[in-house]
């Protein structure tokens, strides 16, 4: 019988940080070409089950051979190369030829493809000949794709259907992108 200033000692359970460490370093490993894809399943699968600190080290002892100011080093250049790449996504969507809505008033929706009797004709070889359809449903623009080969986006999502769609909204029709502008 235990007193009430004994208590019962369980090793201390592994943290999620520790564990997510090992799973970075044993993607890394893969990425790098250390590990083949079944040893990286099988050190994984042995990660999320161990109870040890020990065990997690003997995970990775073959892969950490870099220094921490390296790893750190190329943890930074990596968050700066992807903020270049946002950078340059936001630089070019602001330079977007626009694309007026139509009218509020207009009962017919603004067909749009390669087809001269669409309302807005695109002649690129990506855009169907029925790509899209731009309609006001109340005080909503709702975009629909037609069934085109090569997409219709809404700020780089695919339309499957239709879509609210509002002004300042990047909108592409196979590799043609515009900004939707009201008047």
């Amino acid at each position: 019988m235990t007193s009430s200033f004994e208590f019962n000692t369980y090793p201390a359970r592994l943290s999620d940080a520790e564990r997510d460490r090992v799973l970075g370093v044993l993607r890394e490993g893969v990425a790098q070409g250390k590990l083949s894809h079944d040893t990286f399943v099988h050190r994984m699968e042995l990660a999320l089950h161990a109870r040890k600190s020990e065990e997690l080290k003997a995970l990775t002892a073959d892969l950490e051979t870099e220094s921490r100011w390296s790893q750190r080093l190329y943890a930074a250049v990596g968050r700066i190369s992807a903020f270049s790449v946002r950078l340059r996504r936001a630089w070019q969507a602001e330079r977007l030829p626009p694309l007026l809505l139509p009218e509020p008033a207009s009962p017919y929706p603004l067909r749009i493809g390669r087809d001269p009797a669409n309302g807005l004709r695109l002649s690129h070889d990506t855009v169907s000949r029925l790509h899209a359809e731009l309609s006001r449903q109340g005080s909503l623009w709702i975009l629909r794709d037609l069934g085109s080969t090569n997409g219709t986006t809404v700020n780089g999502r695919r339309v499957t259907g239709s879509v609210v769609v509002h002004d300042g909204d990047m909108v592409g029709f196979g590799h043609m992108s515009f900004r939707l502008t009201a008047r």
